[in-house]
C-alpha cells in the first residue's frame, strides 16, 4: 500500500503525468464519438474540449483521483502500471471532473 508520501511523490513523478495527459487526451477523444444520450453527456463534451485544448490542465485535475483509485497499491506498481491500467482510471475519473 502506498503511503501518502508516496502519493505525492508519484503526483510529482514526470513519466506519470505525462501517461495521464496521453489518457486524457483519449478518454477525450472517446467522449467526443460518444451517443447523446450517455448520462452526463453534455458535461463530458465540455470535459472534453478542455481536454483537448489542455491536456496538461486535464491531467492536473484528474491526477489525484487516478492517485486514490490505486492507493491500496504500492509505489512501483503505480509508476509501472500499464498504459490501460492508467486508462481505465482517467476513464473513471472524467465523471467526477466533468461537471
Amino acid at each position: 500500500m502506498a503511503t501518502y508520501f508516496e502519493l505525492v511523490e508519484a503526483s510529482n513523478n514526470s513519466p506519470l503525468i505525462t501517461r495521464i495527459q496521453v489518457a486524457c487526451a483519449v478518454a477525450a477523444e472517446k467522449i467526443r464519438t460518444e451517443a447523446e444520450a450517455t448520462p452526463n453527456h453534455a458535461n463530458r463534451v465540455k470535459w472534453a474540449k478542455e481536454a483537448f485544448e489542455d491536456p496538461g490542465q486535464a491531467a492536473k485535475g484528474i491526477l489525484w483521483s487516478v492517485l486514490a483509485q490505486n492507493r491500496a497499491a504500492t509505489l512501483a506498481v503505480i509508476l509501472g502500471a500499464s498504459d490501460a491500467l492508467v486508462q481505465t482510471a482517467v476513464d473513471a475519473a472524467v465523471d467526477a471532473v466533468a461537471l
